[in-house]
């Protein structure tokens, strides 16, 4: 299946409301830099994803982010939600630190 295939399906499943965005995180670091692999536990919680999905924005307000930006957060940002077998993220757009350029 073609990202923009997947991205389109993710978007049929949930519309986010006012100004949320749906974000598919990254996957955990499998193994670090000098090629130690990390186990299940030791693996931290990934910071950056891909925006799959946003909402109209507020009246005053409107999304900056877009379908397809790749994009950092914190730690504890959003709502984890599943979607047929998928983990996504839920959380409002001013939960988001940036877009990786």
């Amino acid at each position: 299946m073609e990202v923009n295939q997947k991205i389109n399906k993710s978007m049929s499943l949930l519309k986010p409301l006012a100004d949320r965005v749906l974000i598919e995180p990254s996957p955990a670091e499998e193994k670090t830099a000098s090629g130690i692999i990390i186990p299940d536990t030791a693996k931290e919680k990934p910071l950056k994803g891909k925006v799959v999905a946003v909402g109209n924005g507020k009246p005053d307000e409107p999304m900056i982010l877009k379908v397809g930006d790749e994009v950092i957060y914190g730690q504890y940002s959003g709502t984890e939600i599943k979607l047929e077998g998928k983990t996504y993220l839920i959380m409002r757009e001013s939960d988001v630190y940036g877009v990786i350029a």
